[in-house]
């Protein structure tokens, strides 16, 4: 089954693209939380984080872990938040989430609408911080 997340991988819907590698996909949330909110998955489809291999479910964390200093610098906060929660796309992803109090990562709370120009412009500031 094709997931949205897999359109995005294979180039069919765009996306606000932060860091690539091999295995590995990391770009901005559409529906986010706060600016900065970055979606990380895996270039294979697996619905359930626990259902990837060791090396690949390392290897995931490794890689947001990159992108979560970058996203840091880009947009300063305490800490940057993790979650995985996985219910609304049957495709492993971890969210990262600027975070400055623990209200930022409620996900009960109404999103964020940005516009294309404000999605376009974290994404960059993002892609600047991990170059």
């Amino acid at each position: 089954m094709s997931t949205i997340f897999s359109k995005i991988i294979a180039g069919e819907i765009p996306a606000h693209k932060v860091a690539e590698d091999e295995h590995y996909l990391a770009f901005l949330d559409v529906f986010p939380l706060v600016h900065g909110h970055v979606l990380v998955i895996p270039k294979k489809e697996v619905d359930y984080i626990f259902d990837m291999d060791d090396e690949h479910l390392a290897g995931l964390h490794v890689f947001a872990k990159k992108v979560a200093i970058g996203v840091k610098k880009a947009f300063p906060c305490k800490k940057v938040g993790v979650a995985v929660i996985g219910l609304e796309v049957p495709h492993t992803h971890i969210h990262l989430i600027p975070m400055n109090n623990v209200s930022d990562m409620n996900f009960a709370k109404e999103k964020l609408k940005l516009s294309a120009e404000e999605l376009s412009a974290d994404a960059e500031k993002i892609k600047l911080a991990l170059a």
